[in-house]
């Protein structure tokens, strides 16, 4: 039994693994190939390439990088039609794997997509190709059931796979963890700024401009898997009170008393774990400029989108400011709108389904592939 998956980013990567992970519990001869992380390949997956050689932000770097992606579409389909899998599990990444749908439905190959395309928030003519291509949809969130059965969608509800991963972490004990990052009792604020180094480039400036303006607190980067310290270091310079943790984002997490977070899942892992925050987002101008006239959304943080309700303060590009951040900084280290946050993440947990996504999507996977 074999499977091919594809996954473009680090959140992906976690969910490929757990999901890989559950599929072995129930079939443990299952093999697995694709594009993914380390996560993905530490669960056993031979990795045909890394999703880091070719993570983009924004049309100007997808632009950049279009040869290098087309190479990589050409050569995942080469090495599907090689590996010929029994089902082919897509995570997120819309533009490279409805490609590779497309493709993949042509040869007749059952196609699942785990983490399907946001298309609920725009470019909705996505769903015609997903409906084309994709022979079964596993929803993570609770809308996306009703949406995608409205356009005769095979959809399952499975949950959201965050909870898994936050069931299953290693928080390293305190004192270890403040040993081995060199830091102490003084109150910590987390900084997430991303995975990519385009983002890292456009939002860590600020964030550590903002951190000046704090010197009475520990300012700790989580650092990305697979981008390296020099590139941190361009930017951190000789700054005493910021510090850098490696492959330990729960830990930092549980320990921090605030912290700062580029929009995208890590939004929503930072509120699973009750941590107050303030979801940051800048990209390049074009790339924004169209995105706003695309997006069909009132807000960028998944916390909001589930809440349908500004729960945490959005700062997005000409907005992502030090003035401002150290203005949402001072109003949620201590008050009532630190409070009103922590109050709020109070019911996410039960809109998400609770734990088990992983598990369910594995067995329907099976199902669905009849294996």
């Amino acid at each position: 039994m074999k499977f091919y998956l594809i996954s473009g980013e680090a959140s992906g990567d976690l969910h490929g693994a757990n999901l890989i992970k559950a599929i072995k519990q129930l079939r443990p001869e299952a093999q697995f190939t694709g594009i993914g992380g380390d996560q993905m390949q530490g669960q056993g997956m031979r990795l045909l390439r890394h999703y880091n050689t070719f993570a983009v932000m924004g049309l100007v770097d997808v632009l950049k990088k279009l040869p290098l992606i087309w190479r990589t579409l050409q050569e995942t389909k080469k090495n599907i039609a090689q590996e010929k899998p029994d089902g082919i599990i897509l995570i997120d990444f819309s533009g490279f794997n409805l490609k590779i749908a497309q493709w993949a439905h042509q040869l007749g190959i059952c196609v699942h997509y785990y983490i399907a395309p946001q298309v609920w928030a725009s470019r909705s003519k996505r769903v015609s190709k997903i409906k084309a291509y994709v022979d079964h949809v596993y929803a993570i969130l609770p809308f996306e059931t009703d949406f995608y059965r409205r356009y005769g969608l095979e959809v399952t509800y499975v949950g959201h796979p965050l909870l898994d991963a936050l069931t299953e972490k290693e928080i390293t004990p305190k004192a270890a963890f403040l040993d081995r990052n060199q830091l102490d009792q003084t109150p910590i604020i987390a900084l997430l700024p991303g995975s990519r180094k385009q983002e890292i480039s456009a939002i860590l400036p600020v964030m550590l401009a903002t951190a000046q303006q704090f010197p009475e607190y520990q300012w700790v980067i989580a650092q990305a898997p697979g981008v390296e310290d020099d590139f941190y270091n361009s930017f951190v310079g000789s700054m005493p009170q910021v510090h850098r943790c490696k492959n330990d984002t729960y830990s930092l997490l549980n320990y921090s008393h605030l912290a700062l977070v580029t929009s995208g899942t890590a939004t929503l892992e930072t509120a699973l774990m009750q941590v107050p925050q303030i979801v940051c987002y800048k990209t390049q101008w074009l790339t924004y400029q169209i995105a706003k006239r695309v997006v069909n959304l009132s807000y960028i943080s998944l916390v909001n989108i589930i809440a349908n309700r500004l729960v945490v303060p959005e700062c997005i590009q000409e907005e992502l400011t030090v003035p401002v951040l150290t203005q949402q900084v001072s109003a949620l280290l201590e008050g009532p709108a630190r409070a009103a946050q922590l109050a709020a993440y109070g019911t996410l947990y039960a809109q998400l389904g609770g734990p088990g996504a992983s598990r369910k999507a594995a067995a329907a996977i099976l199902k669905n592939n009849d294996l």
